[in-house]
């Protein structure tokens, strides 16, 4: 299908505060994730105010719109809880009909789709997005085996589907937190089940780096290796100049088209700040205008919020719309020397970095 151009329909199957603090602010006040969302509400109400959620936040228009700008693809994350439920978690299901039925729509309009499982048991990497903030557990009792389990059923349930190009073994596992050893059979095995369907296997690069990969998979077809690429998530990255930035993510693109693997960019934004509200977190600030606290650390002061923080891209200063636009434009450049890319993501309430549709609408997307 030529370079992938896509995007991310983030905060839809897996709840994440700075996509849609609305949902937050109007649950209880200590939720910080889809687990604790949950667990606080109850299943009852949970379970109602999901699904006003789930059949609102996309509509089959925004799928138009998306193959209407120009694009090919769309990545849906989704959560092991929405496919194959374990007793004892207080996550609610019914978001897998809502995949079914965005795979269609996906389908009606001409657009590509990866399904991604974006959180894994007892989490993979201990980030909001991937259901459970905190501990990373994964790998721990029988929780790769009931990864695999949800994988199997979304390839049982999804892999024929005339839409689905692809399917992401799991989103982002902490490779230098976890047994690299268990995340490459986790792999291995996770190809093997899905060998025989008509879809690329998609694994993230564990945060090891894409070179890093260049020995696994020998003989193994239809493996695609997804890397993500922020520059906003530590203080280093957001002191650096505007070129920097730049030449940051040219020699990116540069490195996933020199390794031996097709390499896709599977996530990125417009960012060059963290200032997005709750980006970091419920409640936890931001890194670049020195609020940030988490866990008793701290961060200095880099440069102002205004605009950045919530709203949308039309009270971004013009200084940010033209350096938003060159990034982006470095960025598109950069990943299509190797397979593409899928930017995250394609709408959110109030963060004008990580907006693509309202990037896109102010012209700040080269098309």
């Amino acid at each position: 299908m030529g370079k992938v151009r896509g995007v991310n329909l983030g905060g839809w199957f897996v709840l994440e505060p700075w996509i849609t603090p609305s949902i937050f602010e109007a649950g209880p006040a200590g939720a910080v994730d889809e687990y604790t969302y949950t667990k606080l509400l109850g299943k009852t109400e949970a379970s109602t105010r999901l699904e006003r959620h789930w059949s609102t936040f996309y509509t089959e228009t925004d799928f138009a719109l998306i193959k209407q700008y120009g694009l090919n693809f769309v990545r849906i994350p989704v959560g092991y809880w929405s496919v194959t439920p374990l007793d004892g978690d207080p996550y609610v299901s019914g978001a897998y009909k809502h995949l079914a039925t965005a795979l269609d729509w996906a389908n009606n309009h001409g657009l590509k789709a990866m399904i991604d499982l974006h959180g894994a048991p007892l989490s993979q990497n201990g980030f909001d997005n991937s259901g459970k903030l905190g501990p990373i557990g994964w790998t721990q009792g029988s929780s790769v085996t009931q990864t695999k389990n949800a994988l199997n059923k979304i390839r049982d349930d999804f892999a024929n589907h005339p839409a689905v190009a692809a399917i992401e073994l799991l989103n982002e596992p902490m490779g230098p937190s976890l047994d690299m050893n268990v995340v490459r059979q986790f792999y291995y095995d996770g190809w093997g089940n899905l060998r025989n369907s008509p879809v690329a296997v998609t694994f993230h690069d564990a945060f090891m780096g894409v070179t890093s990969w260049n020995s696994f998979g020998a003989g193994m077809q239809n493996l695609l290796l997804d890397t993500h690429h922020y520059e906003v998530f530590s203080s280093g990255e957001l002191q650096m100049s505007y070129q920097d930035h730049l030449n940051t993510a040219t020699n990116f693109g540069s490195q996933m088209a020199s390794n031996n693997k097709w390499t896709i960019a599977g996530e990125w934004s417009g960012a060059m700040t963290d200032c997005a509200k709750w980006l970091n977190g419920r409640n936890v600030g931001a890194r670049y205008d020195g609020t940030f606290n988490k866990n008793g650390q701290g961060s200095s002061y880099i440069g102002n919020c205004a605009g950045k923080a919530s709203g949308t891209v039309a009270g971004l200063s013009q200084t940010d719309k033209n350096n938003i636009k060159g990034f982006i434009g470095a960025q598109m450049a950069a990943y299509e020397k190797a397979a593409g890319w899928i930017f995250w993501t394609w709408k959110n309430e109030g963060a004008p970095e990580w907006h693509f549709k309202n990037l896109t609408d102010a012209g700040l997307v080269p098309r």
